[in-house]
């Protein structure tokens, strides 16, 4: 059964390329399945990308770019104090049918909005606790303290207020937590008394919708006709669920897919010299890290974090691991980025230091764990080569290091909830703005961790720091702040920051105008084949 099921996907793969001619396909081979379709409730690429085609949000990154522009908003205006922002909502967009028997009977307007924002602040919502409820991106952002009402003015106006100036707040709403959903398809689902397939059955008004979703093998979409900025070039878009970097590889080679995601270091040379490829590459917004949790002694005592900063040589790593695609990461923010800290001093590789360290700090022949990520990602290609070489780093000053790992979804949710002693993770950037690196590290008012901050280290001065420049307007201000961050985070150390990687994209040479983007996200909006 399971032969004869590999069998038809692949020739359902082909049967699509094949027909070409008659209907565009393009496949996607992506690399992991979505937790579910509604952006919200989501925090990584995976899942992000495989909600991206569906949906929009007020304002969005211009494809291949940190620009935003107008989206389902056409224009806004922000008020003399920054505490009040009014969007003109865009006329006669349409929002699609759904699989399950939904038909809209209105275009998208201000109740779309509202509902889309109060679901992830307003507990009372009707839809607050479906499908678990977490809105940890909504959460770490500050979106709860930050707003203090969303008002629908009319049914193409809506005014949000702040409770104070935030700097960030527009790159931030184009964002995918920001995503705007259908009020109607809610309350549609909730009187037929099934409100869970909101985020399993997704209506959206996006360039393509939902057709069909078959866990750990395929997503298929199809253009939207009626799409508001016009019908995506491509008929139908597919992808084919591969997680092993080296079966993506063999499918693009082999036309079975046009774009394939986070190709293993290894074969870049060979998919360089490849005539039937192009391999498109740019410096990555990403950093890959080695996270310690500040709350489980020792970890708690800075001398032992920086010990470890200089027992791991991340030179032999970026060597290994990264293939040399990419730099060793000095601070937080990748060196792409305003505000970036080049008089920051790193620390070097020094195990006879590292051992002195440890010992002055009490520390000896220390059992630890390790936590290695089961995905590829561009900020870490290959995560448990990564931990076998900092597991022996690190046994040569005394700690003796267990590996350990989850399926990706469970290994997350037990990092933020800091199971761990030390643990790989990373971040690709979401909208060009440093705060979107240094939330990583922020914690609330109550010194309660983000979930995001896997580190579980709250440091005072450098959350009132972060809270201080989202304030300012002059990013000339917000820099200054931004340096004096980069030098506190690395004498107090809570990471091992490891490397900002070369992100590449292998696509097939008939795919016209796909653009790589500098968040890692995979759009297909745009983009055409060449037949």
């Amino acid at each position: 059964m399971k032969r004869f099921g590999m069998f038809a996907s692949a020739l359902l793969l082909g049967t699509m390329l094949a027909g070409a001619a008659q209907a565009k396909t393009l496949v996607y081979c992506s690399e992991g399945s979505p937790e579910n379709f509604t952006p919200a409730m989501n925090t990584t690429g995976t899942s992000f990308d495989a909600a991206r085609p569906l949906y929009n949000q007020l304002v969005e990154f211009e494809r291949g770019s940190t620009n935003v522009v107008p989206s389902l908003a056409e224009s806004w205006d922000v008020s003399p104090d920054g505490m009040t922002i009014t969007f003109k909502l865009r006329p006669g967009v349409k929002f699609h049918s759904g699989v399950n028997g939904f038909t809209p009977t209105r275009d998208f307007n201000a109740d779309d909005v509202i509902w889309s924002f109060d679901r992830q602040w307003k507990p009372d919502h009707p839809y607050a606790k479906v499908s678990g409820g977490a809105y940890d991106y909504f959460n770490d952002m500050g979106m709860p303290d930050l707003l203090k009402s969303i008002e629908k003015i009319d049914d193409l106006t809506v005014k949000m207020t702040l409770n104070e100036p935030n700097a960030p707040i527009i790159a931030n709403l184009a964002m995918d937590f920001a995503t705007i959903a259908s009020a109607e398809y809610a309350d549609f689902l909730m009187k037929k008394g099934t409100p869970e397939q909101f985020d399993q059955i997704p209506v959206g008004t996006g360039p393509f919708q939902f057709v069909a979703y078959q866990k750990d093998a395929v997503i298929r979409f199809k253009a939207f006709d009626d799409y508001w900025g016009g019908k995506a070039k491509i008929d139908d878009l597919v992808y084919a669920i591969t997680p092993d970097n080296t079966a993506r590889y063999a499918k693009l080679k082999a036309g079975e897919c046009h774009v394939m995601g986070y190709p293993n270091p290894a074969d870049l040379e060979a998919m360089g010299k490849d005539e039937a490829i192009n391999l498109l590459q740019q410096a990555g917004l990403n950093i890959g890290y080695l996270a310690m949790n500040a709350q489980k002694p020792p970890f708690d005592k800075k001398e032992v974090r920086q010990a470890i900063n200089m027992a791991i040589d991340r030179d032999s790593i970026l060597k290994e691991v990264y293939q040399g695609a990419g730099q060793k990461a000095k601070n937080l923010i990748p060196p792409t980025i305003w505000s970036y800290n080049d008089a920051v001093t790193d620390y070097e590789y020094n195990p006879e230091k590292a051992k002195e360290m440890l010992k002055a700090a009490g520390v000896e022949n220390l059992q630890s764990d390790l936590w290695w990520m089961p995905v590829q990602r561009p900020y870490n290609p290959n995560a448990k080569r990564m931990a076998e070489m900092m597991q022996a780093d690190l046994a040569k000053v005394g700690i003796n290091a267990e590996l350990k790992s989850f399926e990706w979804g469970e290994y997350r949710k037990r990092l933020q909830a800091g199971e761990h002693q030390m643990g790989l993770l990373g971040w690709t950037g979401d909208n060009g703005d440093p705060d979107n690196f240094f939330f990583l590290r922020g914690c609330d008012a109550q010194g309660t961790p983000a979930s995001q901050n896997i580190t579980k280290w709250c440091n005072k001065d450098f959350n009132d720091m972060l809270f201080q420049a989202r304030k300012l307007s002059e990013t000339a201000d917000r820099t200054k702040i931004y340096e004096q961050m980069q030098v506190l985070q690395k004498e107090e150390a809570p990471d091992v920051t490891i490397a900002h990687s070369t992100v590449f994209e292998p696509i097939r040479k008939e795919v016209i105008d796909y653009k790589i983007s500098p968040f890692g996200r995979h759009e297909f909006y745009g983009v055409d084949i060449q037949e």
